[in-house]
Formats: C-alpha cells, structure tokens, sequence
C-alpha cells in the first residue's frame, strides 16, 4: 500500500516529521516498508523563468527559449508543445550541445523525466512564485506499507489517517460528503440472489457524461503517487474513491446493460471475458454480475469487457457493493490473477461506506465529466452482525505485562474510535463496520498495546522458580550415552520413523509393519520395527557419494504391536514406542596414516565401542540369529542376564542387495537396559600381594568360553578377585572335538598375606566347578 504524504497530512497533520511518522507507524504494528521522495532525478534541478520563445530556424517541432535560471540568460532548445513565455519549469544543466544547428545550454523537463510521474505531455509546470534559481526538491514522500491481512481498514489513506490520529492524538479531517441532488429519475433494476455473498448493493445512473474529459492533473498526481495508472476520467474516479475512502467502486456503460442487474452463483458452461482481456469459466463457486445477457463480471474481483465505460459512453451505472470476505477469497488467484478490489474484498472491506462511497463518486464525475445524477439506490439484503467484544482490564494487565490502568484503556479506544460501555472494569466495545479484526478480547488487548506503545513496554528477562533436580545415581541419560558414542567418533543422524516396508521385511523379518494411513510418500508407508533399516541407508547414501570411513548412531523410537500397550499422552493403545539406540560401522577402523597398516573394521572394533557404551555394565554376547545379521557373526547381547539387543555383521544377502562393497557392522540396543546402571560398591584396596594361578582346561568345542567364565563368577571363591580368558587353543595333542582354555586367576585378601596352599586350593574349586558343570579336564 503506497501512501503519498501530502495526501496523508491533508486527512491528518501530525507535528511530527514524515521519518517519524514513519518510526510511529511501525512501531504501532503498520510497517512502513520505506519512506521515499517522490522523484529520483532532482539533483541539480533548479526553477528557470522562459523569457523568450522563438520558433527553431532548422526544425517545425522545436523552439528556442531565453530562461533566467537565477545566473543569467540561457539559451534552451525545447520541444514541448506547452513551452510559453512566463511559465516557470525545471530545468537541468547538461552542458552546451548542439540541436540542430543552434547551442542548448540545458534541457527543460516534464514530470516523467524527473521521475515525478508518467505525463510526459509537456514541461511541468511550477507554481508562479517559484524563484528562478532555486533548487528543486521533492515536494512529496511515499509511505510504502507492508500489511498484515487483518488490517484491510488500512488499504486506504483515510483508513492510515485514522491509525495516525489514534497514535498522535492528532485531529481528523475526513472528507466532507454530502448528498448529491438527484436531477433525473434515472433508475437501474438490482436485485441481489445470492445474499449469503452479498450482503448489499448500492447505484446510480448518471446521464450525459462526457467520458473523453480529461482527469485532472492533481488527481492524476496522487494517483499515480498511490501506485495507479491513469486510464480515463471515470475509471480515475473509481480508483481514487477506492484509496481515498477504501471502498471499491465499478462504472458500468448504461447502455450496454441488458436487464435488471442480479449477484448470484455462477453457473456450469458460463464464461466471462474481463477487462484484463481474459475470457474465466465460472461455476457455481464463484459469484457473479450477472445480466440477461449472462455473467458480465465477477464479483468483487473485476468487470467485464462488454459493459465497460469507454470514451464513447454517455450515460453510466455507478455499482457500490459489499461483498463477504468468504464469497471473494482464492477465487482471483484461481483465475492467476489479482485486482486491487479483490484484495480488498477478501479481508473486508466496511459494508457502512456505500452510499458515501456512491455521493464521494458522483461528485467528482459531475465536477470532472458533467451529467445528470439520479437518486442513490440502496439494496441491503444481508449484513454482518458486530458482536460486542469484552475486555476485562485485569486480562489486559496480565497479557501486556504492565499495570495499564482503566482509564487509559477508555482513552485508547476513544483514540481509536471504538464505542464502548464500562461496567466496573469490564469494557465492552462495539466494533465498527471497518474492523473486521476486532472479534475476541485478545484483540482489543493488542489496539490497547499499540495505542500506549510497545516501546514503553519495558523487556524483562523470564523469572522462573528453578529448583535443583534430583540426578539419580543409577541412571543415565540418553545425552551421557551419545557423549560416549560422539567421543568413539560416531557421528549422529535422525531419520524418519517411517519407512520402506521392505527394509521391514529384510532387516527386521517384519512381514506386517504398523502402516501410515496417509504416507508423505509411498517408500515411506510403514512405521519401523528396527533402526537397522535407517542407518543402511544412510550407510549406502554416503558410501554414493565417496565417504571413506562411516560411522553412524541414532538414538529413536521403533513402533512394535503390542496388544496389552495402553493409550499415554503420546502413546497409541496396542503399540509399544520403545527407546532403541544403533550404530554402524563402515569402512577403514581407523583414518588412513602412516603409523597404522589400513584395514576394514571388523565385528571386534564395534565390540569394543559397544562394551565402551556399556560400562560399568559388562554385557554377555550369545550367539543367536537375527534376520539383518550374519549367521555365523551374530550375537545377542545380554545386560544383566536379559537380552538387550544385538550385534554383528550385516547379512551378505543385503550386503549385495543394498550395493555395499564390504560388510557393514551394527549393533543395536534397547535405551533402557542402557540407562540402568549399578551403584558402585566402595572395595577398600589391600595391602598385601596378589597371588595368580593359571588353568589351562580341556572342554568340548562346542562350550563356549563365556559361558565357563560366568560360571566362575558364580561360583568363585571369597578371595579370588578376577578370571579372565587369556589364551585358546586347538590341534595336536588334543582329543578331537576339544579345545583347551587357558584362565588366570587373580586372588588376594584385604587382611592377610595368602599361602600357597590356600590359592591351590580355591584353584582347585575352581576346576572342580568347571568339572562338574562341563566336563573340563586339566590340560596335561
């Protein structure tokens, strides 16, 4: 919205400079976009004085002027038809050139070559009392506004002059309509089918316009300073009511009209050619102007071709309608178009102003175009009905958050000019024809923000009672665990929840996945039982694009069918959302360097990671099959002696299918078996020495080895501190189907040296345990 000042002031003159009537303005909740001079080709201007005019001796179309331009005579070659001695205009040095034979020390100028406007039929003209030699500055700036779409009382300069006034307490100018005198008893018929899309709709005929009148220069000054071409004296008029008063207006030629005019619904098969020269098909969606020759223009957006005003039209029909908001939105830009009327229809436009809107018109046609006015026709079929809003000044205190008192709430919307009822401190205000942004009590709060100023509402930083929350000893968070993996060098994604069924069938052996109702896209029409599936992806879309080395975690829920699964705040009754966290890995184990031979990560690197992950938990591994995994390089992972997840290789079946040069290495375990850790019990450290003994024993191939050491922590004496696994053997000098394990066992007492006799013996027990519960023999 483009806002001349000088237009603006003559409605409302604050003392305020235009810079910060500006400031005031956006501050107020109307952003002034800029505030621009009207003209970008004033510098060096300066008032020359035409002493003489003489016809040019070597071309019809071109005089020679003598001007005072404050330093003298100056001679000027000029070709506008409107140059005479006495007129005062702009003129601009460029040097001595010369125009057909004859010197020109400057060029005399019109509006369009100072940038002042489009006319560029002759020299501007400037006020007689200019002084030669004065310099020529911008007599006007341009307010550009940047609208929010429930402002539309301001798409006008009498609805900007109003905010101006509430802000500065300045007095309002509106302009004085006054009824126009009917002189003929000229009617048009108009009858309005469709009320719930127009609520009202006021006319008059004139008659013996003269059509080809030319639009004054003041109006066309303002009017293209408001952003508007001119285009011919009655359609000047409709645009200038409709910035002026933000009513929009319609000029049909009289005689052009077929039949009583009627508002209704399109119909299927009707079409239109508008007077932007393209021909619409209408429906029953949009709303039409409708004659007995059919649809001759849509409502509230633009007219028709066929009963356009032209400079042949004598007698016309002026239209002032409301239309509902509802009956104009979206139908323009269906169309791929937009009109100054439909942006104005479609946020509301005040249903009050017709007939002012219908006077305003009819006086500026007869003063620019002559004619005989008829009476004022004035339909009302359905209007909207203002419902008070209220406003409690306790509410307003709490949401501004400053104690604003009673009475300066009455005195903002006196300023405003809202009516209103006070009971105790209980408002309630009448909204008025053009606020269609006044409908519950949050709304007034803001106009009593804006009025006092949301600058003097002072910024204090949020106050909260914080307290010290409890840090449990025995859990951790799911921040500690990613610090863990992040510190290992992982790198975190977060990937969508919902999936390709197919990773859901090959990676999780899922063969009836939650699925989505509507999909964003069809690869992603499941909800994922596994984070396996999102990190091969990731792993295959970076190993696409040339990454080396990867190395991936995701902390995430999975979605898994559970019948006894209750409804939450955030769960779904029958599925189970547990926390999972997975990493793979790709790639070299370590970066290429110098100092370290290169080679692939294998299952042992992500084992380390993972025990890494874990501690002070020390997981168990078993091997057991998993649909994404290995056979032979797959193990569940158990935490506290129930499985929490699993780890391996991928599957050289989808190694293949997802096109990975090498295994991928994965793990992937539930969040909460991780989040549980033990307390750790205080050990007081002994002063006297460690005794070790070493047990090499002879077991069936098929025990493993992790299975014997839990069962020497189960079952080992009070004084042995540690077992662990130290060396494997397999080949000659063994029975076949044996393999030999080689334990050392670290024993120690916190009150007294050891004997040897009491380390051969819980050594013994040892052994004795392991004899009893697998059959294992000292190796001989």
């Amino acid at each position: 919205m483009n806002v001349p000042e000088s237009w603006l002031r003559s409605f409302c003159n604050p003392k305020l400079s235009g810079q910060a009537l500006a400031d005031r303005l956006t501050m107020a909740g109307l952003e002034v976009e800029s505030y621009e001079p009207v003209g970008v080709k004033l510098a060096g201007v300066v008032v020359a004085e035409v002493l003489a005019v003489e016809k040019h001796p070597n071309a019809d179309k071109l005089k020679v002027c003598a001007v005072d331009a404050g330093k003298g005579k100056l001679q000027v070659v000029c070709g506008a038809p409107n140059v005479r001695v006495g007129m005062k205009a702009p003129l601009v040095s460029t040097g001595t050139k010369t125009i057909r034979g004859v010197d020109s020390q400057g060029m005399l100028c019109s509006a369009r070559e100072l940038g002042m406007s489009e006319d560029h039929s002759g020299l501007l003209e400037l006020p007689r009392d200019a002084k030669p030699g004065a310099a020529l500055g911008p007599d006007d700036h341009v307010f550009t506004l940047k609208l929010t779409p429930n402002r539309a009382d301001c798409l006008s300069v009498l609805g900007v002059a109003r905010e101006v006034s509430a802000l500065t307490a300045s007095p309002l100018q509106s302009p004085e309509i006054k009824p126009i005198a009917a002189k003929s008893k000229a009617k048009h018929a108009v009858k309005i089918s469709s009320p719930e899309g127009c609520g009202r709709f006021a006319g008059r005929v004139i008659l013996g316009v003269n059509a080809s009148a030319k639009t004054p220069a003041w109006m066309r000054e303002r009017l293209e300073r408001a952003g508007q071409r001119p285009i011919s004296a009655l359609v000047d008029v409709t645009n200038y009511v409709m910035l002026e008063l933000g009513r929009p207006l319609h000029v049909y030629d009289l005689d052009k009209l077929r039949g009583p005019i009627d508002v209704r619904w399109g119909r299927k098969g009707e079409k239109v050619l508008l007077l932007n020269e393209q021909e619409v098909a209408v429906d029953p969606s949009v709303l039409c102007i409708t004659d007995e020759s059919g649809v001759i223009g849509l409502a509230g957006i633009m007219g028709g071709e066929s009963t356009k005003a032209d400079e042949g039209t004598r007698n016309v029909f002026l239209e002032s309608a409301f239309f509902y908001p509802e009956a104009i939105a979206g139908r323009a830009r269906r169309y791929g178009f937009s009109s100054d009327a439909s942006h104005r229809f479609e946020r509301g436009v005040d249903f009050d102003n017709n007939v002012d809107g219908i006077e305003r018109a009819t006086r500026l046609i007869l003063d620019l175009c002559g004619g005989e006015p008829g009476p004022a026709a004035d339909l009302r079929a359905r209007l909207p009905k203002r419902k008070p809003v209220r406003l409690r000044a306790e509410r307003a205190q709490k949401i501004i958050g400053i104690p604003v008192s009673a009475k300066e709430i009455g005195l903002a919307f006196k300023r405003l000019s809202l009516p209103f009822t006070v009971k105790g401190k209980s408002f309630t205000v009448q909204p008025p024809s053009f606020r269609f942004d006044l409908a519950i009590e949050e709304d007034l709060i803001e106009e009593v923000a804006r009025i006092h100023g949301f600058e003097r509402i002072a910024a204090h930083p949020p106050r909260a009672a914080a307290s010290m929350l409890r840090t449990p000893e025995a859990t951790r968070t799911q921040h500690a665990l990613r610090e863990r993996l992040a510190a290992a060098d992982y790198q975190e994604v977060i990937n969508f929840s919902f999936v390709e069924p197919a990773w859901e069938a090959d990676l999780a052996g899922v063969a009836n996945p939650i699925r989505l109702l509507n999909p964003i896209a069809s690869p992603q029409s499941v909800m994922r039982t596994s984070l396996i599936g999102s990190l091969i992806d990731v792993v295959r879309k970076n190993h696409s694009r040339k990454v080396p080395r990867i190395r991936v975690f995701e902390i995430g829920r999975v979605f898994l069918r559970d019948p006894a699964a209750a409804a939450g705040a955030l769960a779904v009754p029958g599925v189970r959302q547990p926390m999972r966290m997975a990493a793979a890995a790709f790639g070299p184990a370590v970066d290429e360097q110098w100092g370290v031979e290169s080679r692939a990560a294998d299952l042992f690197d992500v084992k380390a990671d993972l025990l890494q992950l874990c501690f002070p938990l020390v997981p168990r591994f078993e091997a057991a099959p998993h649909p994404a995994l290995h056979p032979g390089r797959s193990a569940r992972v158990l935490l506290e002696g129930r499985p929490a997840g699993w780890l391996g290789e991928l599957h050289p079946r989808w190694q293949r299918k997802y096109e990975l040069p090498q295994p991928v290495v994965l793990f992937e375990l539930e969040v909460e078996a991780l989040s549980r850790v033990p307390l750790a019990a205080f050990s007081p450290p002994s002063r006297f020495p460690q005794v070790i003994r070493d047990m090499a024993l002879v077991v069936d191939s098929g025990v493993p080895a992790d299975a014997l050491l839990a069962a020497l922590q189960a079952g080992k004496p009070a004084i042995v501190r540690e077992v662990r696994l130290f060396d494997l053997y397999q080949g000659q000098n063994l029975p076949p189907g044996t393999k030999s394990l080689a334990f050392r066992v670290v024993m120690q007492d916190t009150e007294r040296t050891l004997t040897d006799a009491e380390a051969d013996a819980a050594r013994d027990a040892l052994v004795a345990l392991l004899g009893t519960k697998f059959s294992a023999t000292l190796r001989k």
